[in-house]
Order: C-alpha cells, then structure tokens, then sequence
C-alpha cells in the first residue's frame, strides 16, 4: 500500500472510529495521526490496520480496535510529566501512544517475544522512554514505584486492589472489568494515602490478561 493511501487510511481511522466515539482529547487525536499503526501490526494484518476490529497477534492475543485505543489512552487524563505502568504490551501500538503524552513508560508482558517485538518497533520510531520488562504483573510490578497511571490492556473478572494501591496521590487506573459479553471499563483516581474515587465510563468487551484471576463457579 502506497505511503500516501496510509496517511488517507489513518485519518479515515481517526474522524469514522475514533472521534465518534468519544474521544476529543486534541493530544491523543495528534499522536493517534502521528505513531503509523500499520508499523505495529502483524504483517500478515497489514491491510487491516485501520479497520474497526480485533487484529490477532501470537499466542491468542489480540489488539484492541482503534476506537477503544484512543478511548483508554484519552480516560487516563495523561500529562507530559506522568510515569506510566502498562500491564500487557501486545503489539507496542498503546505503549507508543503512552510514551508520546508522558515522561516515562513501564510496559510488562508475560511473552519474550512481544516484549522484544514491541522493543524494537519502538526504537524504530525514536521511542525511547520506555522501559520493556517481560514477567507476570498480574499481581503488581515494580511494586516498590508509585505511578501516575496504570493501565490493563486485558479484562480482569474482578479488579483486586493492589493496583490502586500503587498509584501515586492523583494517580489514575485504567481497567476493564467483568465478564463477556459486557464488561465496564473503570477509572479509579487516589485522592489521598487513603481513598480513591472509581468512576464507570462505558462498557466493552475484550479477551483477559493473563494470569487474570478466575471467578469462583457456583456448584449447585
């Protein structure tokens, strides 16, 4: 595909999906037009990059539709001073969308190879305040850091408290929560050592993170 039917692509992808829905944030339109999602995109989805679905990546994973994308990274309220933690680094896509509106990213997936992918996509583009980390985070990371924002790319069926609990004072978590086929996707601020406010902002549907925890079944 010609680099000009790219760019033509990109803006279709941002005024037909992603503005629609919602997301008006100036900051996160820009860098949307900006970091070439086709660059993160599987090769083999190359032509549906900007297309209004799932694209499947490696080991049943999935990139979130271009619309919820801008719609997670415009409800984290990012500033340009903000030190980031995202469980689930997939494609890179989110992370290079996080790294463009705050100081530093800390991005974790329990695959090598996304982690390396993603890592070298990054720098491809210039990206260089993110840190690439692969381990399991479901139960925190850097536990011993307070962030600005934290993000879950994947649903969790319940949202367990030891991410709010490293947010720093003001910070924001992003999550979805739930189970298919509705979920709720949250934003829970710290106001203070102490209290948070959690607020519902829409509702969506997306695979689990790994690792997530599972619902106890009902035995009748």
């Amino acid at each position: 595909m010609p680099e000009l039917n790219f760019t033509q692509a990109r803006f279709n992808m941002i005024e037909q999906q992603v503005r629609p829905w919602e997301v008006l944030d100036q900051r996160v339109l820009d860098v949307m037009s900006q970091i070439p999602r086709e660059a993160f995109v599987p090769e083999a989805y190359a032509h549906l990059a900007f297309a209004d679905i799932e694209i499947p990546l490696a080991h049943n994973q999935v990139m979130m539709p271009p619309k919820l994308e801008g719609r997670v990274v415009q409800s984290l309220l990012l500033k340009p001073t903000d030190r980031v933690l995202e469980i689930g680094t997939g494609s890179g896509y989110v992370t290079a969308l996080l790294a463009a509106l705050t100081n530093h990213v800390d991005t974790v997936d329990a695959f090598v190879d996304f982690v390396e992918d993603s890592r070298a996509k990054l720098a491809a583009h210039h990206i260089k305040n993110v840190t690439c980390h692969a381990g399991d985070a479901v139960n925190g990371w850097n536990t011993n850091i307070r962030y600005d924002a934290i993000v879950l790319t994947g649903s969790v069926p319940i949202l367990k408290p030891h991410w709010q609990a490293q947010l720093a004072i003001d910070g924001r978590l992003f999550a979805i929560v739930g189970q298919a086929p509705i979920m709720e996707a949250k934003l829970i601020t710290r106001i203070n050592e102490y209290e948070w406010i959690e607020d519902s902002l829409f509702e969506t549907s997306i695979p689990a993170i790994m690792g997530a925890p599972k619902l106890n079944a009902f035995v009748f």
